[in-house]
Parts: structure tokens; sequence; C-alpha cells
């Protein structure tokens, strides 16, 4: 019985080379010069700090357009609200969002089900596995979940005929 698996993944390669790219655009950027501005990658979290809000929210926008470049899906950040830190400065953190968490599970196997179309959904763990008897039918959920634009960045793996 042909099957795939939908599920959210980051590469963190990706993102640690677009942490990077971003560290080295804020430190040879005038506007940047003497705020001490910060970018790091901890463990699945993404860390700015800088001496101003403002210059926190321009290096935002630095990091979000290197992801983009990556071709890291801004879907998979989560938070990043500045906060205040010490010494008067900004801080923000976006956690990377990976997997399919169950509630969002539920949800898109309600979708899929609603369809009535000749397949099956499982939730297994941080993933869906539809299964059908026609390679046609998961093309359709396929294309219909692309068609969704879900808050999570969905990809499609394990396809087997």
């Amino acid at each position: 019985m042909p099957s795939f698996d939908v599920v959210s993944q980051v590469d963190l390669q990706e993102v640690r080379n677009a942490v990077d790219q971003a560290t080295r655009e804020i430190v040879n950027r005038y506007d940047f010069k003497g705020t001490e501005t910060t970018v790091q990658l901890q463990d699945g979290a993404i860390v700015l700090e800088s001496s101003t809000e403002n210059r926190l929210e321009a290096a935002i926008d630095a990091l979000k357009g290197r992801l983009v470049r990556r071709k890291v899906s801004l879907k998979a950040l989560g938070g990043g609200e500045p906060k205040p830190a010490a010494g008067g400065r900004s801080r923000s953190e976006f956690t990377l969002n990976q997997g399919i968490p169950q509630d969002a599970a539920r949800e898109l196997s309600k979708q899929i089900r609603d369809l009535e179309w000749k397949v099956q959904v499982q939730i297994q763990g941080d993933q869906l596995r539809v299964q059908g008897k026609k390679r046609d039918d998961l093309q359709q959920v396929i294309a219909f979940l692309k068609g969704l634009d879900y808050r999570l960045p969905l990809q499609y793996v394990n396809y087997r005929d």
C-alpha cells in the first residue's frame, strides 16, 4: 500500500550558515558599529542581543533575510519578541520548531479525513503517515497540504509505492 510521511524539519546546517552570514554582515555594517550586536545559535534556538531595540530589529531583519536566502522557512521560527536584558540591552530569542506538535498533527489529520478521499492518516510521534490504495490519492493529499499554507513548514518524505 503506497504511503508517505508528513514532517516538519529544519536543516540545522543551513540555519548555522545563515547565522554565520548574518554575524558577518552585522560585523561589517557601519550602522552596527559600537552597538555590540551578537547573533548566536544555542541548543535549537537563535539568540540576538544588541544595545538598542532599533539595532535589534535591524539584526532580526538581517537574520531573516539570510534564512530566506538559504531556503529556511520563517515558519520554523517561534518567539522572537524583543525583551530588555541586563545593562539596558535588548534581547530576542527565536526557537526552531522541529517536528509536528500533537495538536497540529490532530488538526492536519482531521482536515485530511474531512476530504473524504480514500486515504488513512496516522499520527506517529512528531510526524503523520498517510496511506492509500492509489498513488493518485496520495498526490492529491500532497497538493492539498501544499495549498493549505499551514503555520508550520511541511515536508513530504519517505514516499513508498
